[in-house]
């Protein structure tokens, strides 16, 4: 029974090495690592918990034998002392197999509370199931955010466009008050002209500034364009592969069934000759 318990504990052994080896390939940064420690912890205390119930058995036969001993001793009458000296070594018998036996709850207290961290670990379908609904989430998140983003440029665009309007209304009425005062004299009509020459200096700026904004947004804009021609060109290039693929799997199974029906074929026709033989 010994020999059969290492040989399970070495499988088991073997199984933790196995899968911290695939856990280690596949996955490093994963939570597998959690599970295999347990695992580890788990094999160990149960190794404690079998060399513990092997004592304890051990220890038991041993006190039984020396309590059936204390009773022949008991039964065919001793003396005083003798008695005493078996009533101290039957309690401190007694005392020890208590102390083994509080050892070795505690050790199973142990074992539950490691199986119990095992049962908290999500298996490999509640994982998968959670990675499913954490991409639902970032896929709602990502389109409410373009939603957002979307919604934030119209206003921000809207709130420029007001802006230009309103500079343009305050410029059309100053320059509808200084026209009634510039044609009466000549300073005037100077003034007049160098405020209209300021006003398309600050225009020609602001346009400058719109055009450069303008080509940036646009190269930006083709930069979008050639990135998704690429990945349309590669879907298609994908499209085609996979149709050539298909194809291919579909002529191979063709002809494996044709190799297979020649087979069958050239037997039956070898049996047959053996037979007329």
């Amino acid at each position: 029974m010994a020999k059969n318990e290492n040989r399970c504990e070495a499988d088991g052994l073997d199984e933790v090495r196995i899968l911290r080896e695939r856990i280690d390939k596949e996955c490093p940064n994963s939570m597998g690592w959690r599970v295999v420690s347990l695992l580890e912890s788990l094999k160990a205390l149960e190794k404690q918990e079998f060399d513990y119930e092997s004592r304890r058995s051990s220890d038991c036969s041993r006190l039984q034998e020396e309590v059936d001993e204390l009773d022949k001793m008991l039964h065919s009458g001793v003396d005083d002392e003798g008695s005493f000296k078996s009533d101290r070594y039957f309690q401190g018998s007694n005392e020890r197999l208590e102390s083994a036996k509080k050892e070795l709850a505690t050790k199973l207290r142990s074992i539950v509370s490691v199986k119990r961290q095992l049962d908290e670990v999500p298996s490999q379908a509640e994982l998968i199931q959670y990675e499913l609904r954490f991409s639902e989430l970032n896929t709602q998140i990502q389109k409410k955010l373009r939603q957002t983003r979307k919604h934030y440029d119209t206003y921000n665009a809207l709130l420029e466009i007001k802006e230009l309007m309103l500079k343009e209304t305050s410029l059309l009425n100053s320059i509808s008050l200084q026209f009634q005062n510039a044609i009466t004299s000549a300073d005037g009509r100077t003034k007049l002209i160098n405020s209209l020459e300021g006003i398309l200096n600050g225009t020609q700026q602001k346009l400058d500034k719109m055009q450069l904004t303008l080509q940036s947004e646009q190269k930006f804009c083709d930069t979008i364009k050639d990135k998704y021609a690429a990945a349309i060109s590669e879907q298609r290039q994908s499209s085609s592969l996979l149709k050539l693929f298909q194809e291919e799997c579909a002529r191979n199974e063709r002809l494996q069934a044709q190799a297979q029906a020649q087979v069958q074929k050239e037997f039956d026709r070898y049996e047959d000759s053996q037979i007329n033989e």
